[in-house]
């Protein structure tokens, strides 16, 4: 009992350690103390042309913080090769595995045959120890994209890289194209941060509220108002802080693969337009993403060319793709990128010559959830309410009436004074690749436990799951309600997702829609793809507890 009690107060010594830096906003320089060093026992990320590949995949010595440790590697670098293809060419990419366990590679958001794309039990048996396997496919589209491993834990510990398809003819004109591959690293094992997951779903989130924090509401506010605020998430057992499960106490946050004190830098001329595709390739982290004094121009969302809109800001979700332009006024900017839970960023700089740095801006601090992130539509009266009479312990809440806007930038984003992209902003050119109606709609709700660290979809966790079925060619409504108090990233492979407004009408095609708390929201899918696909929350740790399912296409 001595021994546990010590564990537990040597804990909390630090969380309150932690929550006194945040409060005195001395962690906003933390990311930079503790991502000092370079990354050491890496190449450097090359450009790879043509149709045909060879990619090695390994165990390499890394150093992001001062602690040497093994990174999954494709051809030595992290991020892997960018992998540059041509619209309509038919590729050949040879992947040899010399790690001692299984491997694979699903090349993300790409439309190929389910055997080729990369899910081992689902699509093919994966690429065991020393062999190698070769993937072969015709290439029908064009944009940004990315591949990552479908393996155990690789995708978190580097297996990743980017795909750039162009196009037949290119419609965006750009003087400069750069890359930024954003990501997330730790020095613990991945096992070893799901397992404190499983055991303190909070273990990571040092945003807690505090004694401080009561009487702080309850000066400005008065004592019933304080009280009130908190009583519904008490009754829940819900925490209004609970942004994100793994924060910067354990992240280290890259651009390209270099922390913020390796700042990779773009140059420029001046007055040239820049072209900067935006990648998020980490594993639990959704990044806002901002160049101070320079407005963006979205031109593409996860491949696909949309009617351009000018933002100060987007939130980029976890495996989606943004591509925008700039034309930088100044001699360097910094791309500033902060983790959603506002505890760290990485950094980048666009720059007229090499050594040219522009200023940091200070995390902006972390925003509670309201409780129409809990509730849905508060409008109509309505309340979230636990949920275990319905689905079994599994599941802690349910959200009545979710709320259906799409012009919700999201938590942290709201009123913050910049003009912030959101969904509705966002529209495909050329409308719906498939004019047709649904013939028929699918509701799944988005479900957790969050004492459990428990996530499914209907209360069912992938491994009591049954497969999904869609009629070989059909157009399908599927609806996603979130009960959560997360937003998950939903991700169907071999299927693009194609999103509507309240109205029923397209609104943007996606590979991955967000859907934020006591949300629902509303999609067509074509199923002109035979065969097995994975359909999950694109959190690596989510998608790991049980939010995934097999869509079967036949």
């Amino acid at each position: 009992m001595r021994l546990k009690s010590s564990r537990f107060s040597s804990r909390l010594s630090r969380r309150r350690f932690i929550q006194a830096l945040l409060a005195s906003g001395l962690l906003s320089n933390l990311p930079l103390l503790k991502t000092a060093f370079a990354a050491t026992g890496l190449t450097p990320t090359e450009e790879l042309r043509g149709t045909e590949f060879d990619l090695v995949i390994a165990n390499t010595p890394v150093n992001f913080t001062g602690n040497p440790r093994s990174a999954t590697t494709v051809n030595g670098s992290i991020p892997g090769p960018t992998l540059r293809w041509r619209e309509g060419d038919t590729v050949t990419i040879r992947v040899k595995n010399t790690l001692e366990e299984e491997t694979s590679i699903h090349w993300h958001g790409i439309i190929l045959p389910y055997q080729t794309d990369g899910a081992p039990g689902i699509s093919f048996r994966g690429i065991t120890a020393g062999e190698t396997f070769t993937y072969q496919f015709k290439v029908s589209q064009s944009g940004t994209y990315w591949y990552h491993s479908h393996s155990g834990m690789q995708e978190q510990t580097g297996l990743y890289g980017a795909i750039i398809i162009e196009p037949l003819l290119e419609t965006i004109k750009a003087d400069r194209d750069y890359l930024l591959q954003l990501s997330d690293w730790t020095d613990e094992d991945p096992m070893a941060v799901f397992a404190k997951l499983k055991k303190q779903s909070d273990y990571y989130n040092f945003n807690q509220s505090t004694l401080a924090d009561f009487f702080r509401d309850a000066r400005r506010d008065g004592f019933r108002a304080a009280l009130d605020k908190r009583k519904p998430w008490n009754q829940m057992r819900m925490s209004m802080t609970d942004l994100s499960d793994i924060s910067a106490y354990t992240y280290h946050y890259l651009i390209n693969g270099k922390t913020a004190d390796g700042n990779w830098t773009g140059l420029f001329n001046v007055g040239e337009t820049v072209r900067l595709r935006f990648i998020n390739s980490g594993a639990q982290t959704f990044f806002d993403v901002r160049i101070p004094g320079l407005q963006m121009t979205v031109v593409q969302a996860d491949g696909q060319n949309v009617e351009p809109v000018s933002v100060d800001e987007f939130r980029i979700g976890l495996a989606e793709t943004y591509d925008v332009l700039v034309t930088p006024t100044a001699p360097a900017h910094t791309v500033f990128v902060q983790s959603m839970d506002r505890t760290g960023f990485a950094r980048a700089t666009l720059a007229s010559k090499p050594g040219l740095v522009a200023a940091i801006p200070a995390l902006d601090k972390p925003v509670e959830l309201t409780m129409a992130d809990m509730m849905g539509d508060m409008q109509h009266g309505v309340h979230a309410r636990h949920a275990k009479s319905e689905y079994g312990a599994s599941v802690d809440m349910r959200v009545d009436m979710p709320r259906v806007n799409l012009d919700d930038p999201g938590i942290g984003l709201r009123d913050n004074g910049r003009r912030v992209l959101t969904y509705a902003d966002l529209h495909t050119i050329g409308g719906a690749l498939d004019k047709r109606p649904p013939s028929r709609e699918i509701e799944l709700h988005l479900t957790g436990n969050m004492e459990r660290y428990s996530w499914s979809l209907d209360g069912v966790e992938f491994g009591e799951s049954t497969p999904i079925h869609f009629r070989y060619g059909e157009r399908l409504r599927v609806i996603f309600v979130n009960d959560t108090m997360m937003t998950h990233p939903m991700h169907l492979h071999g299927m693009w997702s194609e999103l509507e407004n309240p109205q029923g009408e397209f609104q943007v095609r996606k590979h991955v829609i967000n859907v934020q708390p006591a949300q629902r929201v509303s999609f067509l899918v074509t199923a002109d793809a035979l065969g097995r696909w994975p359909w999950h929350c694109h959190l690596f740790y989510h998608m790991h507890a049980g939010m995934f399912r097999v869509v079967v296409v036949a």
